[in-house]
């Protein structure tokens, strides 16, 4: 699933892209249940390692994470105790928006958000000290994300939950 060449990419830098016809399904879903299962996602993977500095500055701020060729967009924020969705309104504080594939690969720090950020794969729009202090956190953050085998996930989901109350 090779997806088009960036500009001035080597020959290990071909950009995966999804489909356009997955895009255009996955757009037309309603951006809400996305979001839900979003936050749920985080309060499990990310909720337990943040530091409280870090909670202090992101309460209510409104972030979204967009999957550019999946049309997809997830709207969360950070409520004192746990992430919770939030309706797609308004401008959000700070939106990340890459490919589904550098998604995935960040999260499994397969490839560094500098270099996508750099070679414009990545893009973080909003307010910069919000967007430097999201990279730097998960940048210093420990976590061992699954296979994306549904199984896998999972899996680690299980493992999660033993370590602590989801709520």
């Amino acid at each position: 699933m090779n997806g088009p060449r960036l500009p001035g990419a080597g020959p290990t830098q071909a950009v995966q892209e999804l489909p356009p016809v997955v895009g255009a399904l996955f757009g037309r879903l309603p951006a809400f249940p996305g979001s839900v299962l979003f936050a749920a996602g985080l309060n499990v993977a990310l909720r337990p390692h943040l530091p409280e500095d870090v909670k202090a500055t992101l309460l209510n701020r409104h972030l979204r994470i967009r999957v550019r060729d999946a049309g997809v967009a997830f709207d969360v924020a950070w409520l004192g105790t746990r992430f919770a969705p939030r309706p797609r309104a308004g401008t959000p504080d700070l939106e990340i928006a890459a490919g589904a594939a550098d998604m995935v690969a960040m999260m499994r720090r397969e490839t560094d958000p500098d270099t996508l950020f750099f070679g414009r794969r990545l893009t973080m729009e909003g307010d910069t000290e919000l967007a430097l202090l999201v990279k730097n956190t998960l940048d210093a953050l420990e976590i061992t994300l699954p296979d994306p085998h549904p199984a896998a996930v999972l899996r680690w989901l299980r493992e999660q939950a033993g370590r602590g109350p989801f709520r």
